[in-house]
């Protein structure tokens, strides 16, 4: 379906007392071939998940490439936790699902590249591409000691949501997920200006990092030191010393962290509610789930949905602008 709706954007990670700007982009088709312009668009904010009620924050128009930027009110700021956040299109009701995190001084996180990462055989975008055997029990363990996964990658935010199914249909533990906003020259070098904006912008800490190869220079460029810089698969020459090489695999590595001090609970994250939950299916509407598909829910549950009363005439279709990027 050409026409199906791939509305994306990516998880917010700020400082507590810093500006939370929320950012969506929306269009239909695989390649972004009908941009959403000039449509309202309705932004809603879970601030007591994983159940609570759900709070119209406000209505913004769409610019003509289909995008929106949204900074919260300083009234309405929210403090440490992890916020579901459901960007609704007026027309046609269908959602873009992100989370908004806020931290406090010093939050300990884990990175995992994706792709280097996770996958046994074709990348993520392949298809059905086998999981590395005790991946999923790696990041399980690390969010177990209170640490906030952070899951990046150099591809397109047109990847985002058949990225994020692979990732719910083997049960990785949920975390926030960074994309390239469009298709970059520099994937590697935009990695690394997110994880650096973690660290300087936000006072955040990379505890340990997870990737391939590809990812040592970003990693040692961070400041990470060798042995928390862990690598799956062949390393050059030059590269031995300059990581933790993870030869027999995921299993024997799980075993090492598990073992008397292979790793540390987090330090820094003893205020913030971290939600030890997985990625829920494309299409359910869960805490720690993505969906872009059509929202079905009450229009009572998201009260800026207009009621239509039975005399009324069908709410307008979203008007669709053609745009390549």
């Amino acid at each position: 379906r050409n026409g199906a709706a791939n509305h994306r954007g990516n998880d917010v990670v700020v400082l507590e007392g810093k500006d939370q700007v929320l950012q969506g982009r929306f269009s239909y088709g695989p390649f972004d071939f009908a941009a959403l312009s000039n449509e309202k668009v309705d932004i809603h904010i879970m601030k007591e998940p994983p159940s609570g009620e759900w709070t119209l924050l406000d209505s913004v128009i769409t610019d003509k490439t289909g995008r929106i930027t949204y900074k919260i009110p300083r009234k309405d700021m929210l403090g440490f936790g992890v916020f579901p956040v459901k960007m609704v299109v007026r027309g046609d009701h269908t959602v873009l699902d992100l989370h908004l995190t806020v931290v406090p001084p010093r939050t300990e996180v884990v990175v995992f590249s994706i792709d280097g990462s996770f996958t046994a055989s074709v990348s993520v975008t392949g298809k059905d591409p086998k999981v590395r055997a005790g991946a999923v029990d790696i990041v399980r363990h690390w969010q177990d000691l209170g640490y906030l996964i952070i899951y990046v990658t150099g591809r397109p935010c047109m990847q985002l949501r058949k990225v994020v199914a692979w990732l719910s249909m083997h049960n990785f533990p949920h975390g926030l997920v960074s994309f390239v906003d469009g298709i970059s020259t520099d994937p590697l070098g935009h990695k690394l200006e997110f994880l650096k904006g973690l660290q300087t912008d936000h006072d955040m800490i990379i505890h340990a990092a997870y990737g391939s190869s590809k990812d040592i220079p970003i990693y040692s460029a961070l400041g990470l030191k060798p042995e928390n810089i862990n690598i799956i698969g062949k390393i050059s020459k030059k590269q031995q010393g300059t990581c933790n090489n993870i030869t027999e695999g995921y299993v024997q590595h799980l075993g090492e962290l598990t073992s008397h001090g292979g790793s540390r609970p987090a330090k820094g994250n003893a205020r913030m509610v971290i939600p030890k939950t997985c990625f829920g299916l494309p299409g359910q509407i869960s805490f720690g789930g993505r969906r872009t598909g059509t929202f079905k829910m009450s229009a009572k549950k998201f009260n800026s949905l207009p009621s239509v009363p039975a005399s009324a005439p069908p709410a307008p279709a979203p008007h669709h602008t053609s745009h390549f990027n």
